[in-house]
């Protein structure tokens, strides 16, 4: 019984890529002291170096609510998982069963369903040195690194304009990303990294952060990285190996080397 609810550790794997921004990206900060004349919505900066980055948060919740979407209400998809209805209504406090994939891929809350401990921790993506380097010489930016978006709102009683302007990371920005899946004992490593896959690419074909249907927020992944580290690697010290070979048609779409070789 111990062992069922507390199963060993049987290895990591870390993804490692890029996330390019297609369109501005827009993921909210703390508007709390800005100038006047400044952006009426900012995006979330590292405050230590005051550069914009994507938050571990904001990616990982975008790829479970679509996940989760995708599947409908997890009632008629056990195993795999969905949103909880409770009378016909969305439950967004109940999450999904703690025995489903999605459940076990991203946790489930200790108080709700029996409880499941994540498997997919997502590191916030900073940007890349030659993307930071590009962006600090960019001649036309608005704030440091980033741009500045007006948007008019019109009454659509009194016809009156009310303008709001939007900072946004610039089309062509880079991140890199860590995805950092934990295996354990008596998983199955190739349905957690579909599922990882699928989330990517519905983020690919959704949209990252606020605005989405207004154009912000399109990405695009490249994955440049798969790499696994046993248990027997922790103990002898070994680094992690390289499992991206293993994996190649899993992520076919998202390696662009495979994709620029079938084009």
């Amino acid at each position: 019984m111990s062992e069922q609810n507390n199963p060993k550790l049987n290895s990591k794997i870390f993804i490692e890529g890029t996330i390019k921004a297609l369109t501005g990206l827009h993921i909210g900060g703390n508007s709390i002291g800005m100038a006047i004349g400044g952006a009426d919505k900012v995006v979330v900066r590292n405050p230590l170096t005051n550069e914009p980055y994507i938050p571990g948060s904001s990616l990982r919740g975008k790829m479970r609510s679509l996940l989760e979407r995708a599947r409908g209400d997890e009632k008629h998809n056990p195993t795999e998982g969905g949103f909880s209805l409770k009378e016909g209504k969305l439950e967004a406090s109940a999450g999904v069963n703690s025995e489903s994939l999605l459940g076990k891929l991203f946790g489930v809350s200790a108080d709700k369903n029996n409880g499941q401990p994540t498997r997919l921790m997502v590191r916030d993506a900073h940007l890349t040195t030659a993307s930071k380097k590009q962006l600090e010489n960019a001649p036309n930016t608005d704030m440091p690194m980033t741009e500045v978006k007006t948007e008019v709102n019109i009454d659509r009683i009194t016809s009156a304009a009310n303008p709001r302007q939007f900072e946004r990371v610039p089309a062509g920005a880079e991140f890199h990303f860590e995805l950092v899946l934990t295996l354990l004992e008596g998983d199955d490593e190739s349905q957690f990294l579909n599922l990882i896959r699928e989330g990517l690419e519905l983020v690919q074909n959704d949209s990252l952060g606020g605005h989405g249907s207004r154009g912000y927020g399109e990405v695009e992944f490249s994955i440049e990285k798969l790499q696994e580290r046993t248990m027997q690697h922790y103990k002898t010290g070994e680094a992690a190996a390289d499992v991206i070979n293993k994996h190649q048609e899993l992520f076919k779409n998202l390696l662009p080397e495979i994709a620029s070789v079938g084009a």
